[in-house]
């Protein structure tokens, strides 16, 4: 795949774009016999500065922990990144100055899951720093951290999810059920206060059990 830039030059009522670009290399081209191509449209909208301070205190967690300075910690991070995790059309090096404002969350998200796998200790909670609050749960769920502080945790049903008295854990089928990845402490909050107020207290939302939460936790499952 090769990646071009280029202009829109007008739109046709029909939704059909007209775009002025130029291939790198015509004879490749041809050689290729380029047919068909996907187009990435540039919403505008730049990293925030909120972005880029979240982007900065995630990089210098990760620096700590590895015992290196920051910037090339970011570098290296941001190579991983466009290799392994960003869209084909989109791989190319960015910058936290003025990259766009989606690079920017995927980037932050990004951060986030290798802190979360790799246990690193935090001086700021990771549910404030997420751009994506579901992913972020998700991966504390699958790697049995609390969401809140980061310690092992359990899995607590949300109310219309549990499981109700007289029901076999072991035997009712949990695919679908809502829940929460929390430490005992927390846990135990939950169920003080009510679950409504606790995931708003904390910005979060629960995630529907799937069939490798499943696994993960030996939890029954219709096949």
């Amino acid at each position: 795949m090769e990646i071009i830039d280029g202009v829109i030059k007008d739109w046709d009522p029909d939704g059909t774009i007209h775009i002025d670009a130029t291939v790198k290399n015509l004879n490749v081209a041809l050689k290729r016999k380029y047919s068909r191509v996907q187009v990435a449209i540039d919403d505008g909208r730049r990293i925030t500065p909120e972005q880029r301070r979240k982007a900065y205190v995630l990089l210098k967690f990760i620096a700590d922990w590895m015992g290196e300075y920051p910037e090339p910690v970011k570098e290296m991070f941001k190579w991983d990144f466009v290799l392994n995790r960003m869209e084909a059309m989109e791989k190319k090096m960015f910058s936290l100055s003025d990259c766009s404002e989606t690079t920017a969350r995927e980037f932050i998200s990004f951060l986030i899951d290798f802190i979360v796998e790799h246990g690193i200790s935090c001086g700021e909670p990771l549910w404030k720093l997420s751009e994506d609050i579901g992913r972020y749960v998700y991966r504390c769920v699958m790697t049995k951290r609390c969401c809140i502080c980061g310690l092992p945790s359990d899995l607590h049903h949300v109310d219309g999810s549990r499981i109700g008295m007289g029901g076999n854990r072991d035997e009712v089928n949990h695919i679908g059920r809502e829940c929460l990845p929390l430490c005992r402490v927390h846990h135990g909050t939950a169920h003080t206060i009510g679950d409504r107020e606790f995931m708003e207290r904390y910005h979060l939302v629960p995630v529907k059990i799937d069939k490798d939460i499943c696994r993960k936790y030996g939890l029954k499952f219709r096949r």
